[in-house]
């Protein structure tokens, strides 16, 4: 079937977040006791759900975070972000090229997403064609926040690509119906070997011009 949206995840997908982010997080889980490796955080952490990544440290912990953790550290990270924030190589070439509607589809919240974007230069391709699980209440790996972005599309999710850098992201894509790309930079671990056939691989953004753009 033709594609006719496409689904961007946001972190590690359209800007280059998640090293910014691990970094900040090892360091200040460490500042509250929790050690780090920062390879292992990223591998396991990326594309998670905020209130799983807490759980898990204070499981680490043995005790209970401050209530005051999450919004500091997301002070931080939007600090840090306002320095260092790019874009995907890619990206902007990208969606430049690409005639067919575009979403962006994120387990972040609103604030983040929109920041993100907009510090990167890449707001302008999506007007209100952005969805975050904080609106709906559904976090990847389930499916529900791209089935609800086709719905609000108009678009039956087979005609739907989903293109994601993290195994969460990946599995919701797959569970939706979707067709999915496995956005696979140089440099960055690898989301799994044992992926269907059925999902695309691509190291460098720009080989999805040959899927979609006109």
């Amino acid at each position: 079937m033709p594609i006719e949206t496409i689904l961007f995840d946001c972190d590690g997908t359209l800007v280059d977040s998640e090293t910014l982010t691990t970094e900040i997080l090892v360091d200040f889980a460490g500042e509250h006791g929790v050690a780090l490796d920062r390879a292992q955080a990223l591998a396991e952490y990326a594309g998670g759900k905020m209130a799983d990544v807490v759980r898990d440290l204070e499981r680490r912990l043995g005790a209970a975070l401050p209530e005051r953790f999450v919004p500091e550290f997301r002070a931080r990270m939007a600090e840090v972000f306002r320095a260092r924030l790019r874009p995907i190589d890619g990206a902007s070439t990208l969606l430049e090229a690409i005639e067919l509607p575009c979403c962006v589809v994120s387990s972040g919240p609103r604030e983040k997403i929109e920041l993100s974007l907009s510090l990167t230069g890449l707001r302008r391709f999506f007007d209100d064609r952005i969805f975050s699980s904080y609106e709906v209440g559904t976090w990847k790996p389930e499916p529900g926040i791209f089935l609800h972005a086709a719905e609000r599309q108009g678009v039956d999710p087979t005609r739907c690509a989903v293109v994601e850098d993290s195994l969460p992201g990946i599995r919701a894509g797959l569970a939706a119906g979707m067709q999915v790309f496995a956005f696979q930079p140089a440099g960055h671990p690898p989301v799994g070997s044992s992926l269907p056939d059925e999902v695309v691989r691509i190291a460098h953004l720009t080989e999805l011009t040959a899927h979609f753009a006109a």
